[in-house]
């Protein structure tokens, strides 16, 4: 944790934002609703189920296509931002927001990249431990993208926070010269800027099968800005600062949860305990 602000009014209305968050409307006869996190009015991502006991979720949808990077932003990011309001930058990716309340948090991260379903994926490893595999599949979750973890710590003896990048496209469409530019400048010393909007949600099993029932506070941050950043210091084992607006409306998570993020993102990095 580099800095927090203070809770804060953003964004423009639906019909004017480019991303907004929404509920699949349900077909007669279908089954659950789907939370979904939506880029130009198209599904992007399906996120966690409303009920707080099915399993923590950030899936990758056909219609994921856009990223949502401010050009007049690109020379203040690529270097390091010191507090939350250097430069606008809050105001400026508030324009692409819906209304609502959202906090802001500048962290820095050090990423490791994550293929599903290989070593250090989310969803085969301690999600499994806590839900167990899809009782329809038989298998893990499966998020259909690469993404980017950063860091994990305890809440209490019974939760634990996780914390993920989650990039709009795949890093495969990455510009390579542009990675190896950000490469070349971090190892320069030089640490960028990406910008994030983020949602807090808190889930616990209630099925009564898992090694481990804790509760698993996922901290995702879904990147506005910073795609090849982010690839860039995942390659070069760098660091990033990155600019997380967390919208405390959207969340699965109450008021207090999210009051108590920005204390449990200063404490050291732990895994959870196995038992």
């Amino acid at each position: 944790m580099i800095k927090t602000g203070d809770p804060r009014s953003l964004g423009v209305p639906t019909s004017e934002a480019r991303l907004n968050f929404d509920t699949e409307l349900r077909e007669l006869g279908g089954g659950p609703r789907r939370r979904l996190l939506m880029v130009d009015d198209e599904p992007a991502f399906e996120l966690s189920f409303y009920c707080g006991t099915c399993p923590l979720l950030f899936r990758r949808l056909e219609t994921a296509q856009e990223k949502l990077s401010l050009e007049r932003m690109q020379e203040r990011l690529t270097g390091t931002l010191d507090d939350p309001d250097d430069g606008g930058v809050i105001d400026a990716f508030g324009t692409l927001l819906p209304k609502g309340e959202y906090l802001p948090l500048l962290l820095e991260v050090e990423p490791r990249l994550v293929i599903p379903g290989k070593e250090g994926d989310y969803f085969s490893g301690e999600q499994v431990t806590a839900w167990g595999v899809n009782q329809f599949w038989g298998l893990p979750e499966y998020p259909h993208t690469p993404y980017y973890r950063t860091f994990e710590t305890a809440v209490d003896a019974n939760a634990h926070l996780y914390e993920f990048v989650v990039p709009m496209v795949p890093p495969t469409l990455n510009d390579r010269e542009r990675v190896e530019e950000y490469v070349a400048l971090m190892k320069r010393g030089t640490v960028p800027t990406a910008v994030a909007i983020s949602t807090l949600d808190v889930c616990q099993s209630a099925l009564g099968l898992a090694d481990d029932p804790a509760a698993h506070w996922g901290l995702t941050h879904f990147l506005l800005d910073g795609h090849h950043k982010l690839e860039a210091a995942a390659t070069a084992r760098r660091p990033v600062r990155l600019l997380s607006l967390l919208t405390l409306g959207e969340s699965l998570a109450s008021p207090e949860d999210a009051t108590r993020l920005p204390a449990l993102r200063t404490q050291p990095r732990s895994a959870r305990a196995k038992a």
